[in-house]
């Protein structure tokens, strides 16, 4: 447990020892030395339980407070999620409300990605990839994939050019032990793609995707996706992933700053593509191109700006001349 950093987070709790008391509430039984301890601490004097005669608050009181509170933030606050939580205010009196349970998935998902977004350094980069000529190929094989059981989408190929490209960056392809100061490096390639169910996001992961041709890819996509919706996925295919992917684009969006998916250190979020004018150097003239956009979150602790966007590069590079994959193969 980081101690000094609930300290801080206690610390950062309304200060109601700074704020003027109602005239209707009685002062707490502590001495001055007291009350600086609890404003040094950043505790409310009032929320503390005295031990003493009628309640009066010792030094050791406000000690013994601020050490509940230190530990209910490391523990998660009670709330489960890892960080307090203000008190929410009564909605009922400005109009209906209904309360819904969270589904267990939905609670699992908002408390790993909590604690992902709170331990991670997070910084995302966005590129356009040119994907005219790949939506041309796409077209020309998709019947060939579906009769092999798969379905050539955007997804199935960018799986593909990440596990190429992980190979080439191993640093996108690790985990970072704080505890021991050692920086994971995995020889094996699993990558994570999300999948949006009606019991909220599932992550099934497709095993050893540098391996597997891209018809492989789409066939183990469209299976492991249809299980995820379905409910029949089991949890250790959702387990052991190297590098993770989001493609929003079905839905639409421009960019997005998708959550690293820990502890992995790296992620990939796809939105729509779209054509756009594009001016051609050569011919000095405008051309409609479909221009996919990317963004690469990833964590900062393991990974440098300039190799961040190296790797996207690569990426984009891959969409726009998918013939580099079999050239770096």
């Amino acid at each position: 447990v980081d101690i000094n950093r609930g300290a801080r987070v206690a610390a950062e709790q309304p200060r109601s020892v700074d704020q003027p008391r109602a005239s209707d509430q009685p002062a707490a039984p502590a001495s001055p030395s007291v009350r600086r301890l609890a404003r040094e601490l950043g505790v409310d004097i009032n929320q503390v339980q005295g031990s003493g005669p009628s309640g009066r608050i010792s030094n050791d009181d406000v000690k013994a407070h601020a050490k509940r509170i230190i530990t209910s933030v490391a523990q998660g606050g009670g709330t489960g999620l890892g960080i307090p939580t203000e008190p929410l205010p009564d909605f009922s009196k400005w109009g209906e409300i209904e309360r819904v349970p969270m589904r267990a998935v939905r609670r699992k998902t908002a408390e790993h990605l909590t604690a992902a977004w709170l331990n991670i350094p997070h910084v995302t980069q966005q590129e356009y990839a040119d994907i005219t000529g790949l939506e041309d190929l796409r077209r020309r094989y998709r019947k060939q994939v579906e009769a092999a059981g798969g379905n050539l989408t955007v997804t199935a190929v960018a799986v593909k050019i990440v596990a190429q490209a992980l190979r080439h960056f191993p640093q996108f392809n690790a985990s970072i032990d704080m505890a021991s100061g050692e920086i994971i490096q995995k020889k094996y390639i699993h990558i994570g793609v999300a999948v949006d169910t009606d019991r909220g996001l599932l992550v099934p992961v497709i095993r050893d995707a540098d391996r597997k041709s891209l018809i492989q890819i789409a066939v183990d996509l469209s299976q492991l996706s249809e299980k995820a919706r379905t409910r029949k996925i089991t949890a250790e295919e959702m387990q052991g992933g190297c590098f993770s992917i989001s493609n929003l684009g079905g839905i639409g969006g421009n960019f997005f700053t998708p959550i690293v998916n820990s502890p992995e250190v790296a992620i990939l979020g796809i939105s729509r593509g779209r054509f756009t004018p594009v001016y051609n150097e050569e011919t000095k003239e405008f051309q409609a191109r479909q221009l996919l956009p990317l963004s690469l979150s990833y964590d900062h602790r393991v990974i440098d700006g300039a190799d961040g966007i190296r790797f996207l590069r690569w990426i984009a590079e891959a969409f726009e001349q998918p013939f580099l994959m079999a050239l770096h193969g």
